[in-house]
C-alpha cells in the first residue's frame, strides 16, 4: 500500500489511470488474443498456415496492401506540391488554406463516403449531369469499383498528408535555399538539393500515418468498392458477424497487425531526420559500384567550373523573378485540390434542401423536407441523443485521464517518455478492425457487451491518445519556472497545478477535449461490435441506411455533421483568442 502511495506522488503515477484502462480493455485482450491465434498452450501456427493455403485469403491480403500502397502514393503526388504551396503563401492566406483543409479532416468519415455514393452513384452528380447534356445514353460505372474506392480514401487520407507536411516545412529555414540560388544553383537544383531532403521526415511521418491507416480501412472500401475490392477489414469484420472462429479471426487479424509493424520498422518512428546507421554505407557503395561514370562526371564538371563561374558572376546581384506561369499553375493546383477536398461536402448541404423525393442537384424546388424528417423520426433523433451522451461521456473520461497522463509524461525522462507514450498511442496506430476485436474480447470478460459503458470505454482507448498528443504539444511551451515560483510561495502541488497549470494549458485541454468528442461521434467499427444489438449510434444508423437504403434523410443529418468541425474550430479559436495576454490582443501584429 506505501508502494503504491509513494508510486502516486511521482509523475510516472499520474499515468497509472490511463494505462490501467488501456491494459484492461486492450492491451490484455490483445495479447490473449494473439495467443489465441497460436492455440495456445499447444502453440502452433494451424490458424495462420490455413489463411494463407487459401489462395482468396493470400489474394485479399495483397489486394490490400496494393490498394494502400497505390493510395498512400496518391497522397504523396498530390500532398507535397499542396504543402509546399501553402507554406510558400502569406501568412493569413496559409492560415486559411490549413484552415480549409482541416475542416474535411474533422469531418464525419460516413459524411465524406456518403458525399462520394452521392456524386459517383448511377443517379448521382456526374451521370445525372451527362445524361442531362446528352453525352451518355446510359449511366456510366463510376461507383463499386476499384477507382471509387481510390477517390474515397484519398479524399479522407489527404489531409492527413499534408499536415504533417506542412507542420516539416514550415521548421525548414528558407534562407538556406536562397544561399544555394546565391550560389548559382537553379531554382529547381536549390529544391531538389536542399529544401526536399530536409522534407523527408514530414513525408515519412504522412506516408507512415496514411499506410496505416488505410490498411484497417473498412467503411469506404465496403460503401464504394465491389466484390473484387475487399479489403482484409472487411474480410475480418465479415468472419465476426457471420461465424466468430476466435482462433482463425485472429490470425487474419495479426497478419493485417504484421503489415503494419514491417511499415513502422522499415519506415521508423524518428522524425528527427536525423540518418540511421545504415544509410551511409549504401550511398558509399554507389560511386564504387560505377567509378566509370563517376569518373567521366568528374571530367565533364571540370570542364564545365569556367561556364559555371561566368554565370554565378552573371546572376549573383540579380532580383530574383518569378516566373508568372508558375504562379498561374501553383494557383490552379490549389484550387483544384481544395475543390477536391470541399466539393463532395457542398453537394451534400446543397441536396439536403431537395424538397423532391429523391435527391438531386441543384434541387429543383428548396424545402426543409428532410430536416423535419430527421427531427421527425425517434429512430433518428434516438440515435443522435445516444452519440451525444456516449462523446461527451468520453470526452470528459479521456480528457481527465489523458491530461493526467501527458502531465505526467511531460514530467519524466525521455526514453521512457517517448516508450509509454507509444504504448499510449497504439491504438490508434494499429488497424482499427484489430482494436475493434481485442476490444471486443476484453469487454466480454467484463460482462459490459451491448452497454453504453463498454461503448464509452473502447472509444476512450483511442480518445486518450488524442489527449495526450495535444496536451503534450501545449505543455512543450509550458515554462516551469512559473511552477516553482508558485511553490516557492508556499502553494501545494494540486493548488499549483489548479491555479498555474491548467490555466496556461487550457487551450490544450479543450482542444484534447473536441478531438475526443468528434473521435466518439464518428466511430463505426469499433461501436458495431461491442454495441450488440440493443444500442444504435447515430454513425451506425447511418451506416445501416448507406448499405440498405439511400434514404434521402441522411443528407440533412450529413449536413448536421458537417457543423460538427466548424464549431470545433470556432471554440479552439475562441479558447485560443481568451488565453492571449490583453497587450497581445489588443496589438495582434507585435
Amino acid at each position: 500500500m506505501e508502494m503504491l502511495r509513494k508510486l502516486g506522488r511521482t509523475p510516472i503515477g499520474l499515468t497509472l489511470p490511463a494505462f490501467a484502462i488501456l491494459f484492461a480493455v486492450f492491451g490484455i485482450p490483445i495479447v490473449l488474443l494473439f495467443l489465441t491465434s497460436l492455440n495456445a498452450p499447444a502453440f502452433s501456427l494451424v490458424n495462420y498456415q490455413a489463411f494463407l493455403d487459401r489462395p482468396a485469403n493470400l489474394r485479399v491480403l495483397f489486394q490490400t496492401i496494393e490498394v494502400s500502397v497505390v493510395a498512400t502514393a496518391i497522397c504523396v503526388f498530390i500532398g507535397y506540391p499542396m504543402a509546399y504551396l501553402i507554406t510558400a503563401a502569406s501568412r493569413r492566406l496559409r492560415s486559411a488554406l490549413v484552415v480549409l483543409v482541416v475542416i474535411p479532416y474533422l469531418t464525419s468519415l460516413l459524411v465524406r463516403t456518403y458525399a462520394w455514393i452521392v456524386i459517383l452513384g448511377d443517379r448521382g452528380l456526374i451521370n445525372n449531369l451527362l445524361l442531362d447534356l446528352g453525352l451518355i445514353s446510359s449511366p456510366l460505372p463510376l461507383i463499386y469499383n476499384r477507382m471509387a474506392v481510390y477517390i474515397g480514401m484519398v479524399h479522407i487520407m489527404l489531409p492527413v498528408m499534408i499536415m504533417p507536411l506542412v507542420s516539416v516545412m514550415l521548421g525548414i529555414d528558407k534562407s538556406l535555399v536562397a544561399a544555394a540560388c546565391s550560389m548559382g544553383a537553379r531554382p529547381f537544383t536549390a529544391f531538389w538539393r536542399v529544401f526536399f531532403p530536409l522534407s523527408l521526415p514530414g513525408v515519412r511521418s504522412g506516408s507512415l500515418l496514411v499506410f496505416v491507416l488505410c490498411l484497417g480501412f473498412y467503411i469506404t472500401p465496403a460503401a464504394l468498392g465491389g466484390l473484387r475490392d475487399a479489403m482484409l477489414s472487411t474480410f475480418i469484420a465479415a468472419q465476426v458477424s457471420s461465424s466468430f472462429n476466435a482462433a482463425r479471426t485472429a490470425a487474419s487479424a495479426f497478419i493485417l497487425l504484421g503489415v503494419a509493424a514491417v511499415m513502422l520498422s522499415l519506415l521508423g518512428l524518428d522524425l528527427s531526420g536525423t540518418q540511421s546507421p545504415t544509410e551511409k554505407p549504401i550511398r558509399k557503395s554507389w560511386p564504387r559500384r560505377l567509378s566509370s561514370f563517376s569518373t567521366l562526371r568528374g571530367y565533364l564538371n571540370e570542364l564545365a567550373i569556367s561556364y559555371r563561374a561566368k554565370r554565378w558572376t552573371a546572376k549573383l546581384y540579380q532580383a530574383r523573378r518569378e516566373s508568372g506561369w508558375a504562379k498561374i499553375v501553383g494557383n490552379m493546383f490549389v484550387v483544384l485540390v481544395m475543390f477536391y477536398l470541399l466539393f463532395p461536402s457542398t453537394v451534400v448541404i446543397i441536396m439536403s434542401f431537395s424538397g423532391g423525393s429523391f435527391l438531386e442537384f441543384p434541387p429543383s424546388t428548396l424545402s426543409l423536407r428532410w430536416y423535419r424528417s430527421f427531427l421527425g423520426d425517434p429512430s433518428w433523433t434516438g440515435a443522435a441523443w445516444t452519440s451525444i451522451q456516449i462523446g461527451l461521456a468520453v470526452a470528459i473520461l479521456s480528457t481527465i485521464v489523458g491530461t493526467l497522463a501527458a502531465y505526467g509524461l511531460s514530467r519524466t525522462f525521455p526514453r521512457l517518455r517517448g516508450f509509454l507514450t507509444m504504448l499510449i498511442l497504439t491504438p490508434i496506430t494499429f488497424p482499427s478492425i484489430v482494436v475493434a476485436i481485442a476490444a471486443y474480447l476484453g469487454l466480454l470478460d467484463l460482462g459490459l457487451i451491448g452497454t453504453k459503458t463498454g461503448i464509452v470505454l473502447t472509444h476512450s482507448i483511442g480518445a486518450i491518445g488524442y489527449v495526450v498528443v495535444v496536451v503534450s504539444a501545449t505543455l512543450a511551451n509550458f515554462d516551469r519556472r512559473l511552477e516553482q515560483a508558485a511553490k516557492s510561495m508556499r502553494a501545494g502541488p494540486l493548488q499549483t497545478f489548479t491555479r498555474v497549470t491548467l490555466p496556461l494549458i487550457r487551450p490544450g485541454v479543450i482542444g484534447g477535449a473536441l478531438f475526443a468528442f468528434i473521435h466518439s461521434f464518428d466511430e463505426v467499427v469499433k461501436t458495431s461490435l461491442v454495441s450488440g444489438l440493443s444500442i444504435r449510434t447515430l454513425p451506425l444508423k447511418m451506416w445501416e441506411n448507406i448499405r440498405h437504403e439511400i434514404d434521402p434523410t441522411i443528407a440533412a443529418v450529413a449536413s448536421l455533421l458537417l457543423l460538427l468541425p466548424i464549431l470545433w474550430l470556432v471554440a479552439l479559436y475562441a479558447t485560443w483568442w481568451r488565453s492571449r495576454p490583453k497587450a497581445e490582443r489588443a496589438f495582434p501584429d507585435a
